[in-house]
């Protein structure tokens, strides 16, 4: 007789109503009081691993003790990317439509890595690209009914990677998918300032880090065309052959931006694929004032920006566009027996399996779809303008005080700033000991970066409950720690000059002459109340000479 089938206790329906509304509830207190944690987890390396059991639970547990361990155990370790106090990074925006979308993604639990697999998943995706190609000013060439298209990737490092092997592909007519790359023959175009995914892009691609090539920037680190040009000409003279340039709008340390409308020109000249990064900035295209900071876009082969930053949408959520798009799939594009459908077989559908590193893909696109459909273009552009409006109105209060400079240009919502200290001080690490004396205060979360060799701070506004009461406290919590430690400073560079001025004192002082023997005992009898005698007395004897005859006939006489 064979043993009877395990039967696992799944969770009813019923059940996920029931504990679903226990998390939604969660989540919304969470969201209530985020503003009263502290930023930046507490925690110490091993504390959250010491707080679980070492072996994983025989049996089930009542979801209500899951529930307590998330305040117990998880809460503490979190550095909270929703507080309105927190400016490190960039924003890492998430927002009730977009938990929702995902909620509803998760329930669904569809595979949408062919058409086939689920139309709904490709086609939104399809028309939610389009709407925002169309709300970010973007070339024609990028629609789904043009050459090009849109989809969504899970971050902007994958995007530059599929980019990178998208060129590769152009490059070499195909013959990357075939043979491989062959070493030292293909090179790609960075600035200092660009995100190291491309570097790590390069790597992966198999071209290795050798290929890199580093264009010179302005003073506002803006990649240099002369100085592009100028490596493209060097390297096509020598037999490289260069594959791809990556220009970035909004780097990552500065929001500095790379000049497209010039970029586009040399890059078509040379014959080599235009990428661009704008991981952080480019959603704010959404607002028409501030497109003019990617003039040129129409020069791009691709072009990549995170609605996960800073457009109220949960990580991971990159929108990612190609103007061929028979480029990325051929690059890409792969047909085991097993994924074959008539669909696939006609070519009348987009598998987006193609358009991306892995096979298998969420639906994404409905977080998206949520988020749109609930703020609408006006709504976003409202989120972007106040995010842009707080941290100018930060940086005239850095501008306008004398114990603080604004480094760079700061056209977006990042603001990066140096204090000023004494001449006799570290100013790096004066500047790192400010922001771990914030860090460590809870209210807020600052990061750090370089700036032509100096440690400058990064204030990045974004977070969806950040007011400018909170723009005004990081501001308050800035002063007020510099001017402290500006007095701790200048009380100890007080107290070392005190001592060494005595120090100082004590060298210069003549030294004292040696005693001569006859001062030595005038001295010691002066200290017995004695009169002094000669010299040369013998110690413990009368000090008085004995008198001579004469002198003893002379005073018995008398």
């Amino acid at each position: 007789m064979s043993e009877p089938i395990p039967t696992p206790p799944h969770m009813t329906p019923e059940q996920f109503r029931q504990h679903g509304h226990e998390v939604v509830d969660w989540i919304a207190d969470y969201w209530t009081r985020v503003g009263s944690l502290p930023v930046r987890s507490p925690v110490a390396p091993g504390d959250v691993r010491e707080a679980l059991p070492p072996s994983a639970p025989e049996q089930g547990e009542p979801f209500s003790a899951v529930l307590a361990d998330l305040d117990r155990v998880v809460v503490p370790g979190l550095t909270h990317w929703q507080h309105p106090g927190f400016f490190g990074y960039f924003p890492a925006n998430t927002s009730g439509p977009s938990v929702l979308g995902d909620l509803v993604s998760a329930g669904l639990g569809v595979q949408g890595m062919s058409w086939v697999t689920s139309p709904a998943a490709t086609e939104l995706e399809q028309h939610v690209m389009d709407w925002f190609a169309e709300l970010l000013g973007l070339p024609e060439s990028f629609r789904s009914t043009g050459t090009g298209g849109g989809v969504v990737q899970d971050t902007s490092s994958a995007a530059n990677l599929v980019a990178l092997l998208a060129a590769l592909h152009r490059a070499s007519s195909g013959a990357t998918v075939r043979n491989g790359v062959s070493p030292e023959e293909y090179t790609v175009y960075v600035s200092s300032e660009t995100h190291s995914s491309m570097e790590k892009a390069v790597r992966i691609a198999g071209l290795g880090s050798d290929a890199v090539r580093l264009v010179e920037v302005d003073a506002d680190l803006a990649m240099r065309p002369a100085a592009l040009a100028a490596r493209l000409e060097r390297d096509t003279a020598r037999g490289f052959r260069p594959v791809l340039v990556c220009a970035t709008v909004g780097t990552t340390s500065t929001t500095a931006i790379d000049p497209l409308a010039e970029l586009g020109p040399i890059c078509q000249k040379y014959g080599v694929w235009l990428h661009v990064d704008a991981a952080y900035a480019g959603v704010s295209a959404v607002a028409p004032e501030l497109r003019p900071l990617q003039a040129g876009v129409e020069w791009a082969d691709s072009y990549t920006t995170d609605a996960h930053k800073w457009l109220l949408t949960g990580f991971d959520a990159t929108l990612f566009w190609v103007a061929d798009r028979a480029a990325l799939t051929g690059a890409l594009a792969i047909l085991p027996e097993y994924l074959r459908n008539a669909a696939t077989d006609a070519g009348s559908v987009v598998d987006y399996r193609d358009w991306q590193i892995e096979l298998g893909r969420r639906f994404r696109a409905l977080k998206l779809w949520f988020v749109l459909r609930w703020y609408g273009a006006e709504g976003l552009r409202a989120h972007i303008r106040s995010g842009v409006a707080m941290a100018q109105e930060l940086a005239g209060w850095v501008d306008a005080d004398d114990r603080f400079d604004v480094v760079v240009p700061h056209p977006l919502s990042l603001v990066c700033l140096r204090p000023r200290w004494a001449a006799d001080v570290d100013a790096d690490v004066a500047t790192m000991t400010l922001m771990e004396r914030l860090n460590d205060g809870g209210e807020v979360f600052l990061t750090h970066t370089t700036v032509r060799g100096q440690v400058v701070l990064r204030v990045a506004v974004g977070a969806p409950t950040t007011t400018r009461a909170h723009v005004e406290r990081v501001w308050a919590l800035l002063c007020e720690g510099h001017d402290w430690l500006a007095a701790d400073f200048a009380e100890s560079a007080a107290e070392r000059a005190r001592l060494d001025a005595e120090r100082r004192a004590a060298l210069a002082a003549p030294a004292e002459a040696p005693a001569t023997q006859d001062e030595t005992a005038t001295q010691a009898a002066a200290q017995e109340d004695l009169p002094a005698g000669p010299a040369d007395v013998p110690p413990g004897t009368d000090s008085e000479p004995v008198p001579d005859e004469a002198d003893a006939a002379s005073r018995s006489g008398s």
